[in-house]
């Protein structure tokens, strides 16, 4: 009996941690198991197979498909090269390591005895964990709920990145500065179509003060008008055009 206390100890442990961090993340797992997985690091699991580094790889993965998915469905007006910009910018690891921190589940992991306290926890680990929880949370209970967890704490940081990077909404950045400096509204002029009605691209131009300024080609008007507006924006030298 004395030989088997420690591991009733250890469990009793486990079964308390992962009670705790499914508090903080909100979500209630049907296998706890993959969540005490996701918060084993290397240096305390018996064999690198059983530490959350597998886990860390998927979860890369699947949050690189939820940002992607999400600003190609709510920022119409982006294009490709801008998207991989902001996607990159999110998805970094001090990003990660500061979700994990503001959490609270850097405090939760199992940890082998070299390593350092949770307070001094290396950047790469707590980015790391919060990818495996990610994972986990995919594996226990699909995209639905991964991508929930994901965007709950990704979206400030994904306005953030726009914003830094001047990746917001030009026509809105064009009609301020209108709206500022000549107390009018620019005007959006459609020039050409082109192509089938299911598949039509459209040539629209930005008048501002009586100036035209260079057309731009989009897939949809919007789109169109969009990059029109940041043609005239780098005219005007509000933004830089890549």
């Amino acid at each position: 009996m004395a030989a088997t206390a420690p591991k009733a100890t250890e469990s009793r442990m486990e079964q308390a941690t992962v009670q705790k961090c499914q508090e903080l993340i909100g979500y209630r797992f049907a296998d706890p198991s993959l969540l005490a997985l996701a918060l084993t690091h290397a240096s305390v699991a018996p064999k690198r197979l059983e530490s959350n580094e597998r886990l860390e790889f998927l979860g890369d993965a699947v949050l690189a498909l939820v940002v992607c998915h999400e600003l190609y469905g709510e920022h119409e007006e982006l294009l490709e090269g801008k998207m991989t910009k902001i996607k990159s910018a999110v998805v970094s690891r001090e990003i990660c390591a500061a979700i994990a921190e503001e959490i609270g589940i850097c405090e939760l992991l199992f940890l082998g005895k070299g390593m350092a306290s949770p307070d001094s926890l290396p950047q790469s680990v707590a980015a790391a964990v919060f990818e495996s929880l990610i994972a986990a949370v995919y594996l226990d209970g699909g995209l639905a709920p991964a991508r929930r967890f994901v965007l709950k704490h990704l979206r400030p940081h994904i306005a953030e990145a726009m914003e830094n990077q001047h990746q917001r909404n030009y026509k809105s950045l064009l009609q301020q500065y209108a709206q500022r400096e000549y107390g009018q509204m620019p005007e959006y002029l459609v020039l050409d179509e082109k192509g089938p009605d299911h598949d039509k691209c459209f040539e629209v131009a930005v008048v501002l003060q009586g100036r035209h300024y260079p057309s731009s080609w989009g897939r949809t008007k919007k789109e169109a008008e969009q990059q029109a507006a940041l043609k005239a924006l780098a005219q005007i030298g509000v933004v830089d055009k890549d």
